[in-house]
């Protein structure tokens, strides 16, 4: 679902960033696959280019690989790994990428210095590496605000930053580009309202209705601000004059020196 509703930043980002058949792309927490899939497809079918996914999620590593066999992808495929040692994960195939994409990965890991470190090494020279994600998360909210909504934010903001994350992390990503050997060429942001009506809504609406219940499973959350969101909610898909503001996503294209 995510993937569908921010699928037309991404590709603009890599059409950017010059994709082209024969590429050969480094998926950076690949997930389910979906984002690669795409990407596959731009480098050419029947072996002309090459999409490896890096994930540690056994789950989505094994969901990657049987879709991708479903759909005829022969040039795409994942390994598990950890995204913050992807030096294991690329092997012999270090130096050989021509682009690498990671999106809502960086603002996850505890040091994502570590996974630049390993894109860097990953890529050829002049190789460009696009990433999504997050910076003044704290942003989102629902238009007029709601109590429930800036309680939700905040603790995702705090299960991110207790678990070594960072919601802000894109605010630093040009220093620790260029401590690891990249040139930020392009840098913008995706700022992005959602009214009921829009499908861009249902992103939220879903997105919420399955964290919130965990963020009250880690203590994050009361139970009732959990269900006074999933009324307000309700109440916002219900008119027609409210919306959402969508956190903020931004958007950097660098190369490899």
């Amino acid at each position: 679902l995510q993937h569908r509703f921010w699928s037309d930043a991404a590709h603009a980002a890599w059409r950017m960033a010059g994709i082209r058949i024969g590429h050969r792309v480094l998926d950076v927490g690949c997930g389910p696959g979906f984002a690669s899939f795409d990407l596959a497809q731009l480098v050419g079918l029947g072996g002309a280019g090459e999409v490896l996914g890096v994930d540690e999620s056994p789950n989505y590593v094994a969901f990657f690989n049987d879709q991708a066999a479903h759909r005829g992808l022969s040039q795409c495929r994942a390994v598990a790994g950890d995204v913050q040692k992807l030096e294991g994960a690329v092997g012999a195939k270090a130096g050989t990428f021509d682009l690498a994409y990671a999106r809502w990965v960086l603002c996850f890991v505890p040091s994502p210095g570590d996974v630049l470190a390993g894109v860097a090494s990953a890529l050829k020279r002049g190789g460009k590496f696009c990433i999504h994600d997050y910076f003044n998360y704290r942003s989102m909210t629902f238009a007029p605000r709601r109590e429930s909504h800036d309680k939700v934010v905040a603790a995702t903001v705090a299960a991110c930053r207790d678990r070594g994350g960072d919601s802000d992390v894109m605010g630093r990503m040009p220093r620790l580009l260029k401590e690891h050997g990249f040139r930020l060429d392009h840098l913008t942001v995706h700022q992005r309202v959602a009214r009921p009506t829009d499908t861009m809504f249902q992103w939220l609406n879903v997105w919420w209705r399955v964290y919130a219940p965990k963020l009250v499973q880690m203590g994050y959350l009361a139970k009732e601000d959990q269900e006074q969101l999933f009324r307000d909610l309700d109440e916002i898909a219900q008119s027609d004059v409210d919306f959402v503001v969508v956190p903020p996503v931004y958007e950097i294209i660098a190369t490899r020196l």
